[in-house]
């Protein structure tokens, strides 16, 4: 491939909900293009995007792929990426190094749940889109149903610069508004119709009309004169779309390859290039600096994606914000604080990388073997160190605890875990010290059984998943002594401890105090008996939780004057503390989140309803934009598996973030549920 400056880049994400078209139509692009010599297919698994063994058995497209398109001396950077709301992190990972996107609308389905949230999220961009409606010959396909079914949801005007000619099996072409001509499959062009003429004509006033609004100077042109140059109603419309004014409207049929020139002709001509950009701003050595997509501006690159493989070595996907990246050269790493050598750099296609020996300002290149750069990192000169802003990822709610499935296994999972969080920005793992527990965090069930997978076949560690456990902590809320003698006699020297002592509720976490009057124990085994009682805190009595908020008062005991020991003394308070625990009225806390709702204004009453079986409360609730927000206290092991819950009430239109609020007494009845489940696992042990 050669070399294409920033001026004739594109760099255009497909979005919408899976299953609008978007891998078919990329296929479509690569093949009338000429890129591919044949149309893949999903069913066989030969698409050039989804190429991971995992898309191709699943038919569903999990990660982001770089398509490149070269096009009447431009060079199209498409990237496909998932649908399905789990690998939303693939998404905006595409769309922040994208300066465009292509919306796609199934001309069936129309504005789905999936297609919603990628336009929310090319507004949090600011990208210029087109709306393509496709699948136009599918069974019950229906253009203007679909169309209205955008306008319904969207408050950005919507111009059609196309219509159908047929629909469903008739669908043979589509009238372009522009040049007043049908494109047929494989680019054939012929008139239009005679049936079409009048409407076409019509809308292409529509069209010429929305582009002298886009300046004063073709607005006041097409009052004097009643008509604009088609350079001029270029000019204007790309304005308006690059503004944001409008959205153009296209539509299409990937698999039988309608409607692929006009497309890329628009592309071309009303989408903007790197350089049409707005600046970046980068963190510098010493303040902010404004970033020019220039070759000759400071290097700035950032690391978007990261795919770690055992066989092919680990692969870094960046996009040169400004400056140039050339094969064969030493770059720095700011947020590593390390220098990366960089050998061969290709640009990706597929699964395919085709070496060149510069990547210009504005395009995207892969680099394999980086020892230290992981995704989100930024790539500069070590003489100008810079640091780009990192895009927004939503929170990883939905958790699962991870267990290796043998002993072999058990000595991969960190790794072969911090290989998988650094390729996945809303993936996270920890472990949680109060459960003793590996807990795995992502965006759903499928986002957490595709990593599981991934483990298996890519690094080669079976990964068993079960629900996590809920950090419950245990205290006391009432006061209680208990004494424990420790006697062991087996031949020789023996052990012989006993300790007296008292639990009651504190405001600190832990504290302990000899109040032996006497001299009845020696104090030189106090250390040892508050060894035993927080070897006790840390594992839980009543059902196996850290311990916490509890003063400990030793107040008598006896020892022996030779077989006493420090163990002794360990063994007697660690008992006489679990004895007074048990007396002193136990309880649990457990942690409350707060929770923040989201959620269509037709769902609001089945929400509460269901908050109410959590035992949540309602703090407050509010409108945003047609759209319920319910603000809400809500304990967290009621909210383990929320996620795919609200989904499921919601038609995937709901979200919901939660953070850590207090801890909070858990009801005597729940208590007692948590009690007996613990007592039968025990007894299954």
């Amino acid at each position: 491939m050669k070399e294409y400056k920033t001026e004739s880049i594109r760099n255009v994400a497909l979005v919408s909900h899976s299953g609008a078209g978007k891998t078919m139509l990329a296929e479509a692009l690569l093949h009338f293009s000429g890129v591919t010599t044949r149309l893949g297919s999903i069913t066989d698994g030969t698409t050039a995007s989804d190429f991971d063994e995992e898309e191709v058995r699943r038919q569903l497209s999990l990660y982001a792929t770089v398509l490149p398109i070269e096009y009447n001396n431009h060079k199209i950077n498409i990237i496909d990426t998932p649908g399905f709301t789990d690998f939303i992190g693939e998404e905006i990972s595409a769309l922040s190094v994208s300066d465009a996107a292509l919306v796609l609308v199934d001309s069936v389905s129309g504005f789905e749940v999936g297609t919603e949230i990628a336009w929310n999220y090319c507004d949090k961009f600011n990208l210029p889109r087109f709306l393509v409606i496709n699948k136009m010959d599918r069974d019950n396909a229906n253009f203007i149903k679909a169309l209205n079914s955008v306008k319904e949801v969207v408050e950005t005007r919507l111009i059609p610069v196309q219509i159908p000619w047929g629909e469903e099996a008739s669908f043979q072409a589509v009238i372009d508004l522009f040049s007043m001509k049908a494109f047929k499959a494989g680019g054939e062009v012929v008139d239009v119709p005679a049936e079409y003429l009048e409407e076409a004509q019509a809308a292409n006033m529509e069209l010429i009309e929305s582009a002298a609004e886009s300046s004063e100077a073709l607005m006041e042109k097409y009052f004097e004169e009643g008509s604009l140059s088609s350079e001029e109603i270029m000019q204007g419309l790309a304005m308006g779309v690059q503004a944001g004014d409008f959205v153009l409207v296209f539509c299409s049929a990937g698999t039988s390859e309608i409607g692929l020139t006009p497309l890329m002709d628009a592309i071309l001509t009303l989408l903007p290039s790197p350089a049409d950009r707005p600046t970046v701003m980068a963190q510098g050595p010493v303040e902010k600096e404004e970033l020019t997509c220039s070759d000759s501006s400071a290097l700035a690159a950032y690391v978007w994606k990261t795919t770690a493989d055992p066989f092919v070595g680990k692969q870094t996907y960046f996009r040169v914000v400004s400056g140039m990246i050339e094969s064969d050269n030493r770059y720095w790493n700011q947020d590593q604080d390390s220098e990366e050598r960089f050998g061969t750099v290709y640009v990706p296609q597929g699964k395919d990388m085709l070496p060149v020996k510069v990547i210009h300002s504005g395009d995207l290149g892969v680099v394999p073997k980086l020892s230290d750069t992981a995704t989100g990192n930024t790539i500069s000169d070590k003489a100008h160190p810079l640091i780009l802003p990192l895009p927004e990822y939503p929170n990883a709610l939905y958790r699962v605890a991870v267990f290796p499935m043998t002993q072999a296994d058990s000595t991969k999972i960190s790794p072969t875990l911090n290989r998988l969080c650094q390729e996945d920005m809303t993936l996270s793992w920890k472990n949680d010290p109060a459960t003793r527990q590996t807990v795995l965090q992502g965006m759903g069930d499928q986002h957490i059984d595709v990593i599981i997978r991934r483990a298996k076949t890519k690094f080669q560690v079976n990964l068993l998943i079960d629900l996590p456990k809920v950090a419950y902590r245990e205290a006391i809320r009432g006061e209680a002594s208990a004494q424990y003698r420790h006697k062991k006699q087996s031949g020789g020297s023996g052990q012989f401890g006993e300790v007296h002592l008292t639990v009651l509720p504190s405001s600190e976490d832990f504290e302990f105090s000899n109040d032996i009057f006497g001299g009845s124990i020696s104090s030189n085994y106090m250390p040892a008996i508050e060894k035993g009682i927080k070897a006790v805190m840390k594992e839980g009595v009543l059902v196996g939780f850290p311990i916490s908020g509890i003063k400990v008062s030793v107040f008598d005991g006896k020892e022996h004057p030779v077989d006493s020991k420090p163990v002794a003394f360990e063994v007697a308070g660690r008992e006489a503390f679990k004895l007074a625990f048990l007396k002193a009225k136990p309880v649990l806390f457990e942690p409350i989140m707060m929770v923040k709702v989201t959620v269509p204004d037709e769902n609001m009453g089945d929400i509460l309803g269901d908050m109410n079986t959590r035992r949540a409360r309602v703090q407050g609730m509010d409108n945003n934009k047609g759209r319920s927000v319910i603000n809400a206290t809500v304990p967290l092991g009621e909210m383990l598996r929320y996620t795919t819950e609200l989904r499921s009430m919601t038609g995937g239109r709901g979200v919901f973030d939660m953070e850590f609020s207090s801890y909070e007494m858990v009801p005597s009845h729940v208590t007692k549920e948590i009690v007996a489940a613990r007592q039968k696992e025990l007894e299954e042990k």
